[in-house]
């Protein structure tokens, strides 16, 4: 069973606010770890969706991988200090460690030198050390989760003093995983600060002969290294590279001072603060509904960044609090159906130091929601807490976590199966991701979604919360690539991530349509304007439960490979012979007990 955090002194309702952005006056600026150095410059990026889609490049083949080269073959050009082995989050402070900034970047020898400067004392910056190896080569190596030794995925820094005209190449030396999407095809993002401000042009998908592949035979435990050839596009600009669209804890913060300067979404959107961080940063909670008939209502229960890397997550979210509070029709009748508890930010220190996976409790969050330390894991004990206070008072139709993925493509989710359940609950849990999937035929992969239930994510929010009563309880993962689906083969944009969200938002209406008669009939519902399409594969016609249910009964039988005996039913089935492991998954390396 799962231990309950009232019995741990209930939390109450979400606390006054604190530290919250109003529509007035400057946003509450994060508060970093007493260790970290950060630079005062405000790191602010457009949108920007690029006119034509942009394909996945030919991935490169292992056969070949560029020379091993490190320090002793180079110089150090950026070398940012870190946390001692060892160490622990201790305190914090606005603005990070006090007193003037170190020079981690080698000076410039004169206008002549062309050496790259680099940077990563910013917001969700990540990058530790840059050595110059050629002329235009540069060996990078990634920051460990602050207070880990581990969990190297997420990049994001500067470059200044860039050189139009020569092709750079760039390889990442300490990656942990075995497997990317940069080796089927990804490439990395570049912004440029001058494409930005001249030509209204945004981040983009740049580089050639991109590799992913193992390092060195002796480093233990063994790196592998992502390198790729790039060229600048301006003489002297200042650009950045990241590994998926960078959404800050200030890009929220941003966003919520715009609601609560709205005064028509803030008549339905209460913000509150949930929680403080470790670090003393405000964990948000948004409160969504029409004011009419809240006793009757069910609820929905919605979460993203519990691992910081995962950015595409904030994305998606972003898109769904754009449809649901915007004045849209469907918008309008969800609130009335529902009230939706969202927290779009559930590990901000994560997030402001530029981690991959882990909070500044050194663990990963999305292994805590058993456990129930209030102290360490503060997010998601009050995301649970308050799941618990809720579902005292009324249903949770569906809970869903956002993450990202970084080694399938697509979007896809991981659902709840026990096992041993009748067939009407084992059936109807995949209901909702087979809508879905027909909602967003061109980003949603029903074939990719799982349900089995591994003892190694006994600790994760969906299974926590199913286990609480939660019967349709998911994690939506976002790959950091991009679709493979319905002709496309190109990466995910902006626009694609927050289109998410809509069909989130679509489907859930289906899901809990209160007529289920009106399959194939034409939708009851007003079109959308062009980015909040429903995408349906068959003439409009709306994927109905019961249609989909029976349409989940004949795909299980066909994966199964046999008709179920007689006198048997799929309570006899396990989970295991429905589909193999979840070890895709992203989320399914465990950091051990906190």
């Amino acid at each position: 069973p799962v231990p309950s955090a009232r019995h741990r002194g209930s939390p109450g309702e979400p606390r006054a606010l604190f530290a919250l952005p109003s529509a007035r006056g400057p946003l509450p600026p994060p508060r970093w770890p007493i260790e970290c150095e950060v630079i005062k410059e405000t790191i602010e990026h457009i949108e920007w969706v690029p006119p034509q889609p942009e394909p996945f490049c030919q991935p490169a083949g292992p056969e070949w991988a560029p020379a091993a080269l490190g320090e002793e073959q180079g110089t150090v050009v950026y070398h940012l200090s870190t946390a001692p082995p060892g160490s622990c989050f201790t305190r914090s402070r606005v603005g990070g460690a006090p007193g003037p900034l170190s020079s981690p970047a080698a000076p410039l020898e004169g206008p002549q030198d062309t050496t790259l400067l680099f940077e990563s004392r910013f917001e969700s910056g990540n990058l530790q050390k840059a050595v110059k190896v050629g002329p235009f080569e540069y060996v990078l190596t990634l920051r460990p989760d602050l207070y880990t030794t581990k969990h190297t995925q997420w990049f994001y820094f500067r470059v200044q003093n860039t050189r139009r005209d020569p092709l750079y190449r760039f390889t990442i030396a300490n990656l942990a995983k075995p497997k990317s999407l940069y080796g089927e095809g990804m490439w990395p993002l570049l912004y440029s600060q001058r494409d930005a401000q001249s030509r209204g042009i945004g981040w983009r998908r740049v580089g050639a002969d991109v590799r992913y592949y193992q390092g060195g035979s002796g480093e233990e435990p063994a790196a592998f290294r992502l390198s790729w050839t790039a060229r600048f596009p301006h003489d002297g600009d200042t650009c950045f590279f990241a590994h998926s669209y960078p959404y800050t804890y200030s890009d929220l913060q941003r966003y919520l001072r715009a609601l609560a300067g709205d005064p028509v979404r803030s008549r339905y959107c209460a913000v509150r603060a949930l929680c403080r961080s470790l670090a003393g940063n405000t964990v948000y909670l948004l409160t969504i509904t029409s004011p009419t008939a809240v006793a009757a209502k069910r609820a929905v229960v919605l979460s993203a960044r519990a691992h910081p890397g995962e950015s595409g997550g904030s994305w998606a979210m972003r898109g769904f609090l754009d449809f649901l509070l915007s004045a849209h029709a469907d918008a309008r009748l969800l609130r009335r159906l529902f009230v939706f508890k969202v927290v779009p930010m559930l590990n901000p220190d994560g997030v402001v130091v530029g981690n991959s996976r882990c909070s500044l409790a050194g663990r990963d969050p999305n292994r805590a929601y058993g456990t129930a330390l209030r102290g360490s894991f503060p997010g998601v004990w009050h995301l649970r807490a308050t799941v618990e206070r809720v579902l005292a008072e009324r249903e949770v139709v569906l809970y869903c976590d956002f993450h990202g993925h970084s080694r399938k493509n697509n979007v896809f989710m991981y659902g709840c199966d026990g096992g041993g359940a009748g067939a009407g609950p084992r059936l109807r849990q995949r209901v909702f991701p087979l809508m879905l999937s027909k909602n967003a035929p061109e980003k949603f992969s029903f074939p990719s979604c799982k349900f089995k239930v591994q003892k190694s994510k006994a600790g994760t929010g969906r299974v926590v919360m199913w286990r609480m009563g939660v019967s349709n309880s998911y994690t939506m993962e976002v790959a950091f690539g991009g679709s493979t689906l319905g002709g496309r083969s190109s990466h995910f944009t902006v626009e694609d991530l927050k289109s998410l969200g809509y069909h989130l938002c679509d489907t859930l209406l289906d899901f809990c349509d209160p007529h289920p008669a009106k399959v194939g009939q034409q939708p009851r519902r007003e079109p959308r304007h062009p980015g909040w399409s429903r995408g349906r594969g068959d003439a409009g016609a709306v994927p109905q439960f019961q249609q989909c249910l029976s349409e989940v009964d004949v795909l299980l039988r066909q994966r199964l490979g046999r008709e179920l005996g007689s006198g048997s039913s799929w309570s006899d089935v396990s989970p295991s012979e429905l589909e193999s492991s979840t070890s895709g998954s992203d989320s399914s390396v465990s950091d051990g007990s906190p």
